[in-house]
């Protein structure tokens, strides 16, 4: 786990190494136990490290392999790293170092783009061929992890980091106003390849970019799960469902080991950490870290569920720490969280993953999480009344009870000048459930929260907030082949129970029945949800200071009547309406646009 960064010139010039470390050196929390930069004509590339596999110097980055001429940097893990590198060594390569890095490099040249359907992990890479002059950008298929770009003036740049782009300069920072109306309406998701600022792109997942010296690229989309049943499941009993299911997020987990540090879990008390605990126990993982964090109640709400993460550690007989956040420590964590996000993410869920993600870096380097679980298997409220509608009518019934608001409530909301007379938002779900693939309106449902959603949203979350200490975080739920595997499964058997149906038959017996049978839970920050006294004054300063009013996003008499009566208004899905426009100004001042 670590942070990259890079610049290609396609003008004749020399690669700004110097921006390229002004790039790299920004990204050092994502990386602080090293960091290079090598630069070699019209390519530099940079890198931070934060040591997981092969500790030694051996396996540090930007790495050169002069015997085959290529330059790799990478971010994430490579779960089967050691078998691919038996066969490569069983195709005549010689490796120097016992890293993954090495591995991608290798696997690079032995099978050029196609590299990454070997690849069982999360990561993104950049490869610089030495001979030929030519670049390749690749990132995983679900998008754990990250991979920001700006494009102008005959040059290219990347990062892990949108933020740290910003310290090359030069990066056109103007609002993208259809970013602006998905941010708006899509639950506040950008999809890829937007971001909210004009000038920043991000590489879609599952996608290799190829770039050649003159400027010249083309993109390849090299995986995508269809959500249809398929014939090799086909005559599969519900109990065989059931058993596929265990299995396969029985081998993720294991996969999720691999590792020269110990490994810990993020334990919430839900079905989704538990298991994670479970499986991993019946790994034999011997002194198994957990860590649970709470919050102090506010407006009746609760703000823990210690009373479920205990059952599970006392269980399972986990190390545990349980970690209950003063109240003091709240309003500067909301800024602490701000600053590191890569781009502008509403759910106070945020805040929570950054101060247990503090916590738990004292003790451990790596955690598995249960994020995307929801998403796959259908665990949220919205998924059920789709079962129901025609694929004909899927469209208008996601976004009915999926998007913020309806595209005509924005001209109540923004200044005029960001009012767009289409819906993009609409036209890209539209686009999305007219892919092949996807028979059934949940099934389209699945894919779209799948593969965008769960991206921009819980998985850039979880990123995020963890690098900001230096903690790689691992999610079994989005094992690539689980996915298919959970994409395959009938719509019916996900819907049971009340949600994840399957994965709670694949839980019992596994991981106590009260963990199974509790009611669904949610990551509580009350403070957030609840806008009174310290943070409402931080929200109103932020949306009343001469830079937002100079910025005009936001109508004068919306946001004066949303600071009257702050948690009144909600968006569909129950976010504060006011919190999200403000998170979206704080991000904004945070970066300095």
């Amino acid at each position: 786990m670590c942070g990259i960064a890079g610049e290609m010139r396609f003008d004749g010039g020399t690669a700004d190494a110097e921006a390229v470390a002004r790039i790299t050196a920004a990204m050092h929390r994502r990386g602080p136990d090293g960091s290079g930069v090598h630069a070699s004509g019209p390519i530099a590339l940079g890198h931070r490290r934060l040591k997981i596999i092969d500790l030694s110097e051996r396996g540090a980055q930007p790495m050169v392999d002069p015997e085959l001429g290529l330059t790799t940097v990478f971010n994430g893990c490579i779960y089967n790293y050691r078998e691919l590198r038996a066969e490569l060594e069983g195709h005549g390569y010689r490796f120097f170092s016992d890293s993954d890095t090495e591995v991608i490099g290798k696997s690079f040249h032995r099978w050029g783009g196609d590299c990454v359907d070997h690849f069982l992990g999360m990561f993104a890479f950049a490869v610089a061929e030495r001979d030929t002059g030519v670049l390749t950008l690749g990132r995983d298929r679900l998008g754990i992890k990250p991979l920001y770009l700006t494009e102008g003036a005959g040059r290219i740049r990347f990062a892990s980091s949108l933020p740290a782009l910003l310290e090359g300069g030069g990066v056109d920072t103007s609002i993208d106003p259809i970013a602006l109306h998905h941010y708006m309406t899509f639950h506040s998701v950008v999809p890829a390849p937007r971001t909210i600022l004009t000038g920043i792109r991000k590489l879609p997942p599952a996608t290799v970019r190829t770039i050649q010296p003159d400027g010249r690229s083309e993109e390849h989309v090299y995986w995508r799960p269809r959500h249809v049943r398929t014939p090799e499941y086909a005559g599969m009993s519900a109990q065989d469902w059931r058993d596929a299911t265990l299995e396969s997020l029985r081998v993720a987990v294991r996969r999720r080991m691999v590792a020269d540090v110990p490994v810990g879990v993020l334990l919430s008390g839900g079905l989704d950490s538990s298991l994670v605990v479970a499986l991993l126990a019946a790994e034999g993982q011997a002194g198994l870290k957990t860590f649970s964090v709470g919050f102090h109640a506010a407006a009746g709400e609760s703000g823990d569920e210690f009373q479920y993460s205990d059952i599970v550690a006392e269980h399972f007989a986990t190390d545990h720490q349980q970690i209950l956040v003063d109240p003091v420590r709240m309003l500067p964590a909301v800024d602490h969280t701000i600053a590191a996000m890569a781009e502008p993410m509403v759910s106070h869920d945020c805040v929570a993953f950054h101060l247990l993600s503090e916590e738990v870096a004292r003790s451990v380097t790596v955690v598995q999480s249960g994020q995307g679980a929801d998403e796959v298997l259908a665990g949220y409220s919205w998924y059920p009344p789709l079962a129901r509608v025609p694929r004909v009518r899927g469209v208008a019934a996601y976004a009915d009870v999926f998007t913020d608001r309806p595209h005509s409530d924005l001209a109540s909301i923004l200044e005029p000048e960001w009012l767009l007379d289409h819906d993009p938002s609409r036209a890209f779900v539209a686009e999305h459930f007219a892919m092949p693939g996807a028979d059934t309106t949940l099934d389209a449902a699945l894919r779209i929260d799948s593969t965008v959603m769960l991206v921009d949203d819980p998985v850039k979350r979880v990123d995020n907030m963890t690098m900001a200490w230096g903690l790689e975080a691992r999610v079994p739920f989005l094992d690539h082949e689980f996915v298919e595997l959970a994409a395959a499964c009938p719509p019916e058997l996900k819907l049971a129970h009340g949600g994840k149906g399957i994965l709670k038959e694949a839980a019992r017996g596994v991981v106590p029945d009260a963990i199974i049978d509790r009611p669904k839970g949610y990551f509580p920050v009350p403070a957030i949800r609840h806008l009174e006294g310290p943070f409402l004054d931080r929200v109103r300063d932020a949306v009343t200071d001469p830079v937002a009013k100079a910025r005009g996003l936001v109508r004068r008499d919306w946001l004066d009547a949303m600071l009257a009566d702050p948690n009144t208004k909600r968006t569909n899905l129950g976010s504060n309406a006011l919190w999200q426009v403000a998170l979206l100004e704080m991000w904004l001042q945070e970066r300095g646009v």
